[in-house]
């Protein structure tokens, strides 16, 4: 079932078109995640969703409400994760959620969402002292305490170490868990490929490509890249190179000294072939890895640029 659908898209700052043409739809628990190059419009496009800045053009619909008649019921059906500034530090994280949960009808209890969050002992700890990790996920609770259906996570994991950006992955897969649907935006690109179910890459104010983490990378193309190191010397990974260039399977070949990279469509027949001619030659290889094309390598070939967090 869709629960958002964004048709055309388009706002303006002055001489900057923000965002120039943005349609998608997104389907009831999912996670779907927006990401592109600084200035592509991305943080545009969910303000707008939000209803925090108005289109210039375009249709904004959650089902069949929108912000120009619905708004009131449009903001108990969706949670907007708050930036720490809206935190109340010299309130713990407890009196934080009980507080924001005044502000509606039917909140989570508190309970819940300190366990959701990881924070039950934390609860009575000002926000102050919390750790970086802490807060965001102090955030995510304060966009749960109304017990949203769509959730808006705007870059949670941001300056955030490896072990407290897993600890948001958790939240968010928990939340799907409970049928949330969630519209994240990150700067991690395997923060993208492991928690989304699909991913729109805008770029210059529009939608380059729109697909699923693995469709979209087997858009790309079919080769895999295998890489080879031979103890024996550079001659030795010269004549393997001349060896591979007569295999039907292999696309082209880059040598540098002792290592060899191929492309080809079938890695495991091309190994196969390349193996049996090095035992022939004697030849001993030192390291050899087939290396996966990822989503980073979706964006680049999509937008030109490269990816930088």
């Amino acid at each position: 079932m869709t629960v958002l659908e964004v048709k055309n898209l388009q706002k303006t700052f002055g001489t900057i078109q923000a965002v120039q043409d943005i349609s998608f739809s997104v389907e009831a628990g999912e996670v779907f995640t927006i990401i592109g190059p600084n200035g592509a419009g991305k943080t545009t496009t969910l303000e707008m969703i939000e209803g925090l800045v108005t289109p210039d053009q375009g249709e904004i619909r959650f089902g069949e409400m929108n912000w120009g008649k619905h708004a009131v019921a449009i903001k108990k059906k969706i949670g907007v994760q708050p930036q720490s500034s809206a935190m109340f530090d010299l309130l713990t994280p407890e009196e934080n959620l009980n507080l924001f949960a005044t502000f509606y009808d039917k909140a989570r209890p508190t309970e819940e969402i300190l366990e959701l969050i990881n924070l039950t002992d934390h609860r009575n700890n000002h926000v102050k002292k919390l750790s970086g990790g802490q807060r965001q996920r102090l955030a995510i609770g304060l966009a749960m305490i109304s017990d949203p259906e769509i959730i808006f996570l705007d870059e949670p994991t941001t300056g955030l170490d490896p072990q407290a950006r897993r600890n948001i992955w958790d939240i968010i897969l928990q939340l799907k868990q409970l049928g949330k649907t969630t519209i994240l935006t990150t700067h991690y690109m395997e923060e993208a490929e492991k928690l989304s179910d699909r991913v729109c890459i805008v770029d210059q104010g529009n939608i380059v490509t729109l697909d699923t983490p693995a469709a979209l990378i087997e858009k790309l193309t079919e080769e895999r890249e295998v890489r080879l190191s031979f103890i024996d010397g550079a001659a030795a990974a010269e004549e393997a190179d001349r060896y591979s260039k007569n295999l039907d399977s292999v696309a082209r070949t880059e040598r540098v000294g002792t290592s060899l990279k191929l492309w080809t469509t079938k890695p495991e027949d091309t190994l196969y072939s390349l193996f049996g001619f090095t035992k022939e030659k004697n030849y001993q290889v030192e390291q050899v890895s087939i290396r996966e094309l990822s989503l980073e390598d979706v964006f680049i070939a999509f937008t030109g640029k490269e990816w930088r967090d």
